[in-house]
């Protein structure tokens, strides 16, 4: 069959299996068709519950079958390739660059090449400039350069420099940071302020085809010795492997609550869902702090990459996401190993966090559709995950607010037990998967994904084309209070149903049968937070706000 017309006919295919499998969670939803259920339909389990446990029983088998393909034992290989290490930076918290330049260091790769870009060629920046000397080995061993302008400006102020408005100045400016770059094994650059997607252009650029694969990497993240070559043996097994992320872990996570939270949820994130899409070659996100791309493929779309819009504005965030998604675009699969690993570090204060996760979700919805342009090329698996991860939120905005202005509270208490209950089996498969008992508290985040995540990301689908940072640099860290507006909203809109069912309540008396539920659910639901909350405190409370055990990993500098 020639290539058009399979081509053709993947995209008839793929659509159709998406429409289907969306139709079946709708219809599901909407019928609420039910396998079994009390005389009162006080408890039930319909179609709808066994579609989401269905889902989650593949998501969790897959992800287990691919740690199992990680632990086996590996080919003997012969790496004689090179790679280069960019790391991009932003008003980085001094500490923090130092541990990363210091684990860089440490990485056992030979000739390893490094590129550190700042975003920013004030004064004030310069402090990281010196950290690079100074841990990398100082002007004899580590070529630096102060850059007025970057690739896409001559650093005038007079904006851009497309086409022939190119001075010979800044082209000799160019030419003179990729001399640098190819030239020396360790090199920084100071550029004008243009955010993260313009640093990572300008290390990319800088490379072109002088070396065979681009890791990248964040300036507050301390890497383990063997990333690298753990990530290059993925690369090297299957030349269609256009790009490879590792297993990201949390360097601050007794920070506070928050970051603990933040802690888990990575794990599953990385160890369970990203497996899972390992498995069929479709991981949609090769996170930024740990990543690694053919260097070849990288330079097939920079272009296009960097100067991506969205609804007629540039895109300055999801910088990563998209990366992933040319890959993708391709045809080129994408893997995830639990072998290379890193720490980095993550907000420790709930607005900074909810901010992230508001920017996180803006780029999620964004990359979704640039995404479904390439389910044709793909296994069918990442048509099915983009669907039902695409609309579960909405689905349950209205699950959540059909339930609490129904006006009987024990269908309020009945989902609230039933959030914890998913998030008890989904941290208890995780405690066996990773054999640690700390993974139990992921039950926690459910509460906190109902709370705030969920609101922010329909917050973020509302402002989808607000660009900007969404985080600030950590050297100076600067609070925004917008991202507690949808959660503010979605607190009022939950208390109006509470308030409206407890007045519905009070027009008619409780049966004998729901009282005594209702007395039942609310004392479980007690004991559960109870339990917790003693595990918490035994376990995690004591370790916060101690921060020499955070660098406990043999690749972390104390």
């Amino acid at each position: 069959m020639p290539s058009r017309c399979r081509n053709a006919l993947n995209i008839v295919v793929t659509t159709l299996f998406a429409a289907v499998v969306l139709f079946t969670i709708l219809l599901a939803y909407v019928t609420g068709s039910l396998f079994i259920h009390t005389e009162q339909h006080h408890l039930s389990f319909g179609l709808y519950g066994a579609f989401l446990s269905l889902h989650l029983f593949l998501q969790s088998l897959f992800a287990f079958l691919e740690h199992r393909r990680m632990r086996s034992p590996a080919r003997p290989q012969y790496l004689r390739r090179s790679v280069a290490l960019c790391i991009a930076a932003y008003q980085e918290d001094p500490d923090y660059l130092r541990k990363c330049l210091r684990s860089v260091r440490r990485i056992s790769f030979p000739g390893l090449k490094v590129v550190l870009v700042v975003d920013g060629n004030r004064p004030e920046d310069r402090y990281m400039m010196d950290i690079f000397q100074e841990v990398m080995g100082g002007a004899d061993q580590a070529g630096s350069m102060v850059w007025k302008g970057n690739y896409h400006s001559d650093g005038s102020g007079g904006g851009g420099v497309g086409g022939g408005g190119r001075s010979t100045v800044h082209m000799e400016e160019a030419a003179r940071v990729a001399r640098l770059v190819r030239g020396c094994r360790y090199s920084c650059i100071m550029q004008e302020w243009g955010g993260k997607r313009e640093v990572m252009y300008t290390a990319f650029k800088a490379l072109g085809d002088s070396v065979d694969y681009v890791q990248v990497c964040d300036s507050d993240t301390v890497l383990d010795p063997a990333c690298t070559i753990e990530m290059l043996k993925i690369l090297e097994e299957d030349p269609m492997v256009g790009g490879v992320g590792g297993d990201v872990q949390i360097l601050n996570k007794y920070d506070s609550w928050i970051s603990f939270l933040s802690s888990v949820r990575y794990w599953m994130a990385f160890n369970i869902e990203r497996a899972c899409q390992s498995y069929f070659g479709c991981v949609q996100c090769i996170s930024g702090p740990l990543g690694m791309y053919r260097s070849s493929l990288l330079q097939r779309f920079l272009e296009p990459w960097y100067h991506q819009t969205f609804l007629g504005s540039k895109c300055s965030f999801g910088d990563d996401r998209h990366l992933t998604n040319r890959v993708l675009s391709f045809g080129y699969k994408t893997k995830f190993t639990a072998r290379s690993q890193c720490q980095t570090e993550t907000p420790t204060q709930y607005l900074r966090w909810l901010n992230q996760q508001t920017r996180w979700s803006k780029s999620y919805f964004r990359e979704w559709l640039y995404n479904a342009l390439w389910f044709h090329k793909h296994s069918l698996w990442m048509t099915y995950e983009s669907v039902v991860t695409g609309f579960f939120p909405f689905f349950l905005v209205a699950t959540v607010i059909h339930l609490f202005y129904r006006g009987r509270l024990w269908n309020i208490l009945l989902f609230l037990l039933t959030v914890q209950l998913v998030g008890m089996v989904k941290a208890t498969y995780a405690c066996f998967l990773r054999g640690s008992l700390v993974m139990i508290f992921m039950s926690l985040y459910s509460l906190l994904y109902m709370s705030s995540l969920l609101p922010a990301k329909i917050f973020a689908l509302l402002t989808i084309n607000k660009a900007g940072w969404g985080t600030s640099g950590r050297r100076k860290i600067v609070v925004n209070f917008i991202g507690a507006v949808p959660v503010t909203v979605w607190a009022m809109v939950l208390l109006g149903g509470v308030a409206y069912t407890i007045y519905c309540e009070t027009q008619e008396p409780f049966s004998e049968t729901e009282k005594a539920l209702l007395i039942a659910g609310t004392i479980l639901y007690a004991c559960y937070w109870l339990i917790l909350l003693v595990l918490y405190l035994a376990i995690v409370a004591k370790r916060c706000n101690k921060r020499e055990e955070q660098y406990h990993l043999p690749y972390a500098e104390a």
